[in-house]
């Protein structure tokens, strides 16, 4: 492979990241849009539904794809479960009731609580001093972001707001260390189209009993909007270039969206919707992310060690 052709795989990487970036960052916004209208919980399952079809139609009928076996069905169960109807769902449901660059820097925290889970439910004992450091950083960054505001402003949806999105944090990180830790014997995107489909008919019977839904006819033309960019930009678009990336560029710099859609989310959010933005909020959340990038480096910078030491 000639030097030119190197350098266009890896700069086209980096367009793929900043799509990545970026986009991924603007569906906190139009999510926050969506639910100022639409129940969360309704907006979760029709985004899912729709996500889900398109996903299992392109590769049962494009791919013939077959069916999963039972174990495959068992382990997507739990899947949908912690990242469809708990992460998403409750993410969503979370978003009407606090800022849109909270919520999304509450998400970003999911590297921590891996950490946490990993700790006290697998016993890992390979945690370091500098992984610890990062979770303080992290939690002391979240706490500047909302100071100010939570004890001038603090009630009931406030609250409710904040235990949905850390609760959706929490299913995530589950979600993520039972992936690491189980291996499923199909297509990836096979599987999240499944995945999205099961988490969709689950809150669908959930969302009711939980939230007033409202009628489809009654659904704005703006929510529909919204869910439409989040289906087309955030579940398909973004997505094929956040796995574009990851086989383009290293696994340090493909990660590095984590670190920017929180500030993305925030920059958006505080133009579109007049969200606040002041000086505490940006202190808090470059602390918090740092934080996260402690953790994220100190997790890999260990299992590198441990590997070299294998090999000794």
């Amino acid at each position: 492979m000639t030097t030119s052709s190197k350098a266009i795989k890896i700069n086209s990487g980096y367009v793929a990241l900043t799509l990545t970036s970026i986009l991924w960052g603007t569906t906190w916004v139009a999510s926050k849009i969506a639910v100022t209208q639409l129940p969360g919980l309704q907006l979760a399952y029709i985004r899912q539904f729709i996500a889900g079809t398109l996903f299992l139609s392109f590769f049962t009928f494009i791919k013939k794809q077959p069916l999963p076996s039972k174990k495959d069905f068992q382990f997507m169960l739990v899947m949908a479960i912690l990242m469809f109807v708990m992460a998403n769902g409750f993410s969503s449901w979370g978003l009407k009731y606090i800022p849109t660059g909270l919520a999304s820097l509450i998400g970003a925290l999911s590297p921590l609580s891996v950490v946490v889970i990993e700790r006290i439910f697998y016993k890992q004992k390979n945690v370091s001093v500098l992984t610890y450091v990062g979770l303080c950083i992290g939690i002391l960054g979240v706490g500047f972001v909302f100071y100010h505001n939570m004890f001038a402003t603090i009630d009931g949806n406030l609250i409710l707001g904040l235990f949905l999105s850390i609760l959706a944090m929490l299913a995530w990180s589950l979600g993520t260390v039972f992936l690491a830790r189980h291996a499923i014997g199909i297509n990836p995107y096979y599987a999240m189209g499944w995945q999205m489909m099961l988490g969709a008919f689950m809150l669908f019977f959930l969302a009711p009993l939980l939230q007033k839904t409202i009628p489809f006819t009654e659904i704005t033309g703006k929510s529909w909007m919204a869910i439409l960019y989040l289906i087309g930009i955030g579940s398909i678009i973004s997505f094929i270039a956040f796995i574009y990336s990851l086989k383009k560029l290293p696994p340090a710099i493909s990660s590095l969206y984590a670190y920017i859609n929180p500030i993305v989310a925030m920059l958006v959010a505080a133009f579109l919707l007049k969200e606040k933005l002041n000086t505490s909020i940006a202190i808090g959340t470059i602390v918090t992310l740092i934080g996260v990038y402690i953790v994220n480096h100190s997790i890999k910078r260990d299992r590198e060690k441990i590997i070299t030491e294998a090999e000794i």
